[in-house]
């Protein structure tokens, strides 16, 4: 092994360094070392920095396996050009997209324009949502391959949410080292490259492990199956040290930890053909509501997964989705006919087309569902034309549908499991009664609010506490905007009732209701004593709401001796 080179560079934010090592024959890691950094996303403190590293790897043909954050940029691009001839590099392997692994792609992109981007489908266009620019790419899946000559056989390993859906780990026969990213890493800023004190690891380890990983606890198990087979000699990681001493202890760490979190989780199998019509495109926004209720979902592909391995995903889910593979899929065939004989009544079950042109039937096998006697979590979803928005809120709807369902049970028992006393005073917290309503393309959402307060001076701005499975939260990111509509004392008994039903995934919610529409194009309550129109500037996350402030724009009232509704609960545990 060749000893480390560093560079340091001070700036603002604090101590930056890059740290350049030989790892293996013909491999090199390149570490950004964040001694300083205090806080990761909102939530996630830390106490030892981190690190975002990032491998080269060189055969006949050169690769680079993921890049850096934005603000390492000229470190990280000094080292990268001491290192490679980026006039001849040939691919960048996307782990996955976040942006502390991908913040410098487009950079790599202008000093290397020939390259190949590698990555997981999903990964390849969530870049182009990214770059906006085109690019040379290679998409890639559980099993291929990809040979650099000289021994290099890089053999791919989809790991979807761990932690993010486009995750996939690179295996290098020759040097048997496994690139994981996320997965086994930990915040921890030290020069020693590998793990050679684990004492000094263990804390920082199972604390990233829970707050990254934890959550995935299904998805964990599925990768670490995947990995059985290789002969792992390395894995290197994505952020901290990289582990090598020891090794099978850390991984069976991970194995213990999830399978003690799995025992607790309500889990979706949603079963998908990856490469058929639209079926990954709205499997994914399907799984994007299910998150939101705090249930865990696994998608599998029809196409590439063992009858075994399916019969054991039917076995602990407590719901099943299914997107309808071709016809002419024989393995998509033997999968379908495995779920069938694996399910029974305690299951709910979610159909939904792909759009491929030959789709399987989807009503004969909705019949033979409902044989068995599962409950169907939502109608059928057909899909006839490339997806629109509205289309993907449809899914995104169904499957928050689906969520809530499975965990109404828990729910009604946290409720109930309050203290009294406290749950009473916390009732006492009254608040107005609002509609906000939002358009979003062609997507519209509403939703019944109380939980609302003005929040600033300057600029004007109101602060919404919007429940993380409510379907209007996708509406209301940063930049979207929305009218906040005040219902008025003794006239609002009838947009309340029609506002706090149940609606079907995809339904109007203005259905019957008077609108017209705000100048920012979102519809305005005909019978509100005031409206404002709000553009959405940030966004603060809590355990199970989003606190959504927005800078009013337009307001006026309707009636000026009119009063604001209010809202009196009696309990503070639920609304």
């Amino acid at each position: 092994m060749i000893a480390p080179t560093t560079t340091t560079q001070p700036v603002n934010s604090g101590r930056l360094t890059t740290q350049t090592l030989e790892i293996g024959e013909q491999t090199t890691a390149i570490r950004s070392l964040d001694w300083d950094r205090d806080r990761f996303d909102i939530e996630f403190g830390l106490r030892n920095g981190t690190t975002y590293n990032s491998f080269i790897i060189k055969g006949e043909k050169t690769a680079l396996i993921d890049t850096s954050h934005r603000k390492f940029e000229q470190l990280y691009l000094d080292a990268l050009k001491e290192l490679v001839d980026l006039s001849k590099l040939d691919y960048l392997i996307i782990s996955h997209t976040e942006p502390d692994h991908s913040g410098l792609v487009k950079e790599v992109l202008k000093l290397a324009p020939q390259v190949v981007v590698v990555g997981a489908k999903v990964a390849i266009q969530f870049l182009e949502n990214m770059l906006h620019q085109p690019f040379q790419h290679l998409t890639v899946k559980s099993g291929d391959r990809l040979d650099l000559g000289n021994g290099h056989h890089l053999e791919f390993v989809s790991a979807p949410n761990l932690h993010w859906p486009d995750t996939i780990f690179s295996y290098d026969e020759k040097t048997r080292i496994l690139y994981t990213c996320d997965a086994f890493g930990m915040h921890y800023c030290d020069d020693h490259v590998f793990d050679e004190e684990p004492e000094l690891l263990e804390e920082d380890f199972k604390y990233y492990y829970d707050c990254l990983m934890g959550p995935n606890a299904r998805s964990v198990l599925a990768g670490i199956k995947r990995m059985e087979k290789l002969n792992i000699g390395m894995i290197a990681t994505g952020h901290g040290p990289l582990l090598q001493h020891h090794l099978q202890e850390w991984v069976n760490r991970y194995r213990q930890w999830s399978q003690e979190q799995a025992k607790t989780d309500t889990l979706v199998a949603l079963f998908y053909s990856e490469d058929y019509g639209y079926s990954d495109q709205l499997a994914r926004a399907i799984a994007l509501g299910i998150h939101k209720t705090g249930v865990a979902v696994e998608l599998i592909d029809l196409s590439s997964s063992d009858p075994h391995e399916i019969r054991e995903w039917v076995h602990q889910a407590a719901g099943i989705i299914i997107g309808m593979p071709p016809q002419s899929d024989k393995i998509a065939h033997t999968a379908l006919s495995t779920i069938l004989a694996t399910a029974n009544p305690k299951q709910s079950i979610g159909l939904l087309e792909s759009g491929g042109g030959e789709d399987e039937p989807i009503y004969p096998l909705r019949n033979k569902f409902q044989e068995i006697g599962l409950t169907e979590a939502f109608p059928p979803i057909l899909v006839k034309e490339p997806p629109t928005p509205t289309l993907e809120k449809l899914c995104d709807e169904a499957g928050t549908d689906l969520g809530q369902w499975l965990t109404r049970d828990k729910t009604i028992k946290q409720m109930k499991s309050m203290d009294t006393d406290l749950d009473r005073a916390l009732g006492r917290l009254s608040g107005g009664l609002y509609l906000i309503t939002a358009v979003k393309e062609d997507v519209t959402g509403a939703m019944l609010a109380s939980w609302v307060t003005q929040a600033s001076f300057e600029p004007l701005g109101v602060a919404i506490a919007v429940a993380k499975d409510r379907a209007i939260e996708s509406l209301m990111q940063v930049g979207d905007r929305f009218i906040l509509n005040v219902l008025e004392e003794g006239n609002y008994q009838k947009l309340m009732k029609h506002f706090l039903k149940r609606f079907a995934p995809g339904a109007d919610r203005f259905e019957g209701i008077k609108t017209y529409q705000g100048s920012n194009g979102c519809p305005i309550l005909a019978e509100a004593l005031a409206y404002m129109e709000c553009v959405v500037t940030s966004r603060m996350e809590s355990s199970d709401h989003w606190i959504i402030y927005s800078t009013v724009q337009v307001g006026r009232v309707a009636k000026i001796d009119g009063l604001t509704a209010i809202h009196h609960r009696k309990v503070g545990n639920h609304y």
